[in-house]
């Protein structure tokens, strides 16, 4: 691991980490397996301590002296299949110490706050089973949550159509797009998509369906995809969700490296508008919403907190 850390006003720091190929691969594998809801709620500590070593401990001192606040991380390998809120310490999780986020690449995003405006929001889901995939009764109560909390536009069911979404788009300005369906981010755009009543969303067609029906001086800040996961046994499917965050032009992406419960999701979702609404920061949004699913004892375990992530602008 090549190790390369950015502070303000600083020079690059540098460090390094000799790992055999073969390891990276049975480490990741055993990681996630410690984050299956099935495995003790403390496996993932070893793992976690592990990485913490590696990436942040080099530099923990600094992170301290400057007091900052967040961490924004562009992940390669391995590295991009991991949620960097499990590195721990040995006392506590990065996730409780910093708000963090993800870049795609060096080229950072232009990172602004959301305005002080009111927040104006398009939400679409799917509650029913279709095309193969189970239903999300709890999406019902996820979007009800967001319309108590902004104005809201929704698409539930078959109401929830290619067609639909472009509508809305093409005739109204949405700072927030919510999209509570199944998907699959893979390393390949055929196999990363987002469900639809009747259709998919590929990757290749979010450019299309998201730019040309917003003004271009006036962006989605923010697409939230919940209910979705990372193609299993991809070790770079995370690059699919990075693409969906470029493609659709939103200013950043919130999404699940993995596939989390219904009602957990739902209750999440309530809490991060909640902060969203607050005017924090959307990794500080994202962060708290987090923590009070650590906090909750239904929910401690790392497979329901952890895999939420912020691609982009996290300000």
């Amino acid at each position: 691991l090549e190790i390369i850390v950015a502070l303000p006003n600083q020079p690059l720091h540098h460090h390094s980490v000799d790992i055999e190929a073969i390891d990276q691969t049975s480490f990741l594998q055993n990681l996630l397996g410690s984050l299956h809801p099935l495995s003790p709620v403390d496996a993932v500590l070893p793992f976690g301590q592990q990485l913490y070593d590696w990436l942040i401990a080099p530099i923990a001192p600094e992170l301290q002296q400057q007091g900052i606040e967040t961490l924004v991380f562009v992940p390669d390998g391995f590295l991009r299949n991991i949620p960097m809120s499990i590195l721990h310490d040995g006392s506590s999780f990065l996730l409780e110490r910093y708000s963090l986020a993800l870049t795609p690449s060096m080229k950072l995003f232009n990172s602004q706050p959301l305005g002080s405006e009111p927040l104006s929001v398009l939400t679409a889901g799917l509650t029913e089973a279709r095309q193969g995939f189970s239903a999300l009764p709890a999406v019902g109560r996820e979007i009800d949550q967001i319309e108590q909390l902004a104005p809201t536009s929704v698409l539930l069911n078959d109401r929830f159509t290619n067609e639909g979404v472009l509508d809305r788009l093409e005739n109204n300005q949405f700072s927030i797009v919510h999209l509570a369906t199944h998907g699959t981010f893979s390393a390949s755009a055929a196999d990363t998509f987002l469900l639809t009543w009747n259709d998919r969303i590929n990757v290749k067609d979010l450019g299309e369906l998201f730019q040309t029906s917003q003004s271009r001086d006036a962006p989605i800040e923010l697409l939230v995809l919940s209910a979705c996961q990372t193609a299993q046994g991809d070790l770079r499917a995370a690059l699919g969700m990075a693409g969906v965050a470029v493609e659709s032009g939103a200013r950043s992406t919130v999404a699940t490296l993995w596939r989390v419960q219904d009602a957990s999701t739902a209750l999440f979702m309530g809490e991060f508008y909640q902060r969203l609404i607050s005017q924090q920061s959307r990794a500080q949004a994202l962060r708290e919403a987090q923590l009070m699913l650590m906090k909750d004892s239904n929910y401690q375990h790392p497979y329901y907190w952890a895999p939420f992530v912020i691609i982009g602008n996290w300000q």
